[in-house]
Order: structure tokens, then sequence, then C-alpha cells
């Protein structure tokens, strides 16, 4: 779910060699594309109409060429919402999913403390951003995700190494 600590893994992860892909960076640049300003509404919109356009694996069709150019062995796609775009993943590579849950109390605090122009502005913002996030499918994806952490009491030290950890033993 949004503000779990996905970005902090795959960001963090970088300097380890791994190359990094943001599912939401195809959505905002599909807005800026469309001369849109990149709110949390406005980027949902976007997300909806395109799966609803183009099918539910749309969004992951964005990012294949950046995947196919990457000259990286393992690439972290940050924020996968649904079984389809993992499908549409594994049709370019072999796919392994690390969810990575947090409880909405400390979801809500990541989101609003990390400044971006798409962080919700009260509760009911985030409730609804919650929902839509569940209505693509993103509860599915996670509840059949290979490994999952759970970051409600971590440092980012611990969530970035214990995700490190998972990842290099998939690579074996």
């Amino acid at each position: 779910m949004p503000g779990a600590g996905k970005t902090t893994i795959a960001e963090t992860l970088k300097s380890k060699g791994f190359d990094k892909i943001t599912m939401g960076d195809a959505v905002r640049e599909e807005a800026s594309r469309r001369k849109i300003e990149p709110t949390g509404v406005n980027l949902g919109k976007i997300m909806l109409e395109l799966r609803e356009k183009n099918g539910p694996g749309a969004v992951a069709e964005l990012i294949k060429g950046h995947i196919l150019d990457s000259k990286s062995d393992v690439i972290l796609v940050d924020g996968v919402r649904s079984l389809a775009e993992v499908n549409v993943l594994k049709t370019i590579g072999t796919v392994k999913v690390l969810a990575i849950h947090a409880s909405g109390d400390t979801r809500f605090k990541f989101l609003t403390s990390r400044g971006r122009s798409d962080a919700p502005s009260d509760r009911e913002d985030f409730s609804k951003r919650d929902s839509r996030e569940i209505g693509v499918g993103m509860s599915e994806s996670i509840a059949l995700a290979d490994e999952t952490i759970s970051n409600n009491n971590l440092t980012i030290e611990q969530l970035v190494d214990t995700a490190y950890h998972i990842i290099k033993g998939w690579m074996k």
C-alpha cells in the first residue's frame, strides 16, 4: 500500500547495483504529457483511465521499454498494484514480488512527511486513496507475494537490510 516503504527500499538498493523503475513515475509522466497537475486525485484518475482503456496491466505496459533498456541484472519495480501487472512483467523476465506492509498510522505519517504533490491532505483523502488502490487489485498482489516485510517498527536500515537479504536469496 502507498507509504509502506517500497520506494525507500528501491531507492536505497540502487547503491547495491540494482536498477529501480517506479510505476507511479509512468503515471506522473502521463500526467505531464497531458499537462495535468500531478495531485493525488489527478494521478488516481489517470491510473484508473489507463486501466479502463488499456486493461488492468496498462501501467506495467508503460514501463516495459524502461525495463528492456536497463543494463542491470536485477530491476526493482516500485509500485506494482495488481496481478495483471505482475503478469505483464513476467512476459519479459523473472518476477518475484516483495510486499511491504505497514499500518495505516505508519503509512499516513510516511506519506504526509515526504512532501510529494500526491500526498494525502487528511485521513479522508488517505482512506479514499487506499480504497482506490485496493480496487485495482493491490490486496491480491500483496496476499500472493513471494515474501512480505512488516514495516511498523523498523528503522530504515533494518527495512532495507531485510529486503536486500530477501532479494539476494532470490538471486541464488
